[in-house]
């Protein structure tokens, strides 16, 4: 793969040049953008991948929906439907996409839609009889048809945006120049004893002149299933197929994994097929099955209930937090609107 990226190296300039071009036209006002009178913040990363948005999301929607009604607009990558929907009973993590399915599911008292354009999503959610006090934008940052209110960027603490190229020789989806477009920089899946020494350092190895926020992923005690839940501490040390279909699942792995267990790796957002759970089933061998909560809402009903669990996690700052800068952004765009 390293060999073949090298190759690369000239499409990856070719890239780069689409891809400042692009943003040279939208920053001069060449390409419109279009503003709402609404809150909006745009959760996004420079990266293709593995940074965390899920979580942050979910960080955001419980500092603000006790106050605010929410609304979570995605793309819904990887639907079997296309153009806007609202989430409703009737759907599935294959006709709106996994993670809004999760958010649906999980946060019955928030609206979740998807559209691929997310100027006419934005504009579907304001048609609404109960239209959303704000909305949150799921992997919106490259998406500059819209002008969001407030931007935060993710970058993985392992893979931080300033140690990484371009596609295709590298990860990013645009040159890290892009930073500049933040209102704020989270660094996620950090160590949890990350001393302010090693945050600083970090700051300025970034090279930005935005707050950096650290977060560290926090599990859950529990494990669970349809019916039931199993304590964390005991699964541990029993043996276990582990499943993730995630971009980065090492840090799962990682958390529950013993030298008994069994693993298997899908690609990130996959849907699995009867040939998936044939193997996973004979893997597992009456053995419980562990897996993501993104991968769970896909495969839910494709497996033995009384086998299936998902480990829930949340996205946890360490040391200072984001709250009263957002709650001030919305705060005084709602006060505004």
């Amino acid at each position: 793969m390293n060999f073949l990226r090298k190759i690369l190296f000239p499409l990856a300039f070719l890239y780069w040049l689409i891809t400042f071009i692009r943003n040279w036209l939208y920053d001069k006002g060449i390409f419109k953008s279009s503003s709402f009178d609404i809150p909006i913040i745009a959760v996004g990363n420079l990266s293709v991948g593995g940074t965390g948005k899920t979580p942050q999301i979910e960080y955001l929607i419980r500092l603000l929906s006790d106050k605010y009604k929410v609304a979570v607009l995605s793309r819904g990558y990887k639907r079997t439907t296309e153009g806007f929907i609202l989430a409703d009973k009737n759907a599935t993590a294959s006709s709106i996409g996994d993670e809004p399915f999760q958010f649906y599911s999980k946060f019955p008292n928030i609206q979740v839609a998807v559209d691929a354009n997310r100027k006419n999503g934005i504009e579907n959610l304001l048609q609404l009889s109960n239209k959303p006090d704000v909305i949150l934008l799921d992997d919106a940052f490259q998406h500059r048809k819209v002008k969001a209110g407030f931007y935060i960027l993710l970058t993985a603490y392992d893979d931080l945006f300033c140690d990484d190229y371009i596609l295709p020789f590298g990860n990013l989806r645009e040159s890290s120049s892009g930073k500049k477009r933040a209102d704020m920089i989270i660094v996620t899946k950090c160590p949890n004893d990350l001393s302010e020494i090693a945050q600083q350092k970090i700051r300025e190895k970034l090279k930005v002149k935005q707050q950096v926020f650290f977060t560290t992923i926090q599990y859950d005690d529990f494990v669970f299933g349809n019916d039931s839940q199993l304590l964390v501490s005991e699964i541990q040390s029993e043996g276990k197929v582990l499943v993730a279909g995630i971009a980065k699942p090492k840090l799962f792995f990682d958390f529950l994994k013993n030298e008994s267990d069994e693993t298997l790796v899908f690609p990130d957002h996959h849907h699995f097929s009867k040939q998936d759970c044939e193997q996973i089933l004979a893997k597992a061998n009456g053995r419980e099955i562990i897996t993501t909560e993104k991968d769970f809402v896909r495969l839910n009903g494709l497996l033995p209930k009384e086998q299936l669990f998902y480990l829930p996690i949340k996205s946890a700052f360490l040391n200072t937090n984001i709250d009263k800068t957002i709650e001030d952004y919305v705060g005084q765009s709602t006060r505004n609107s």
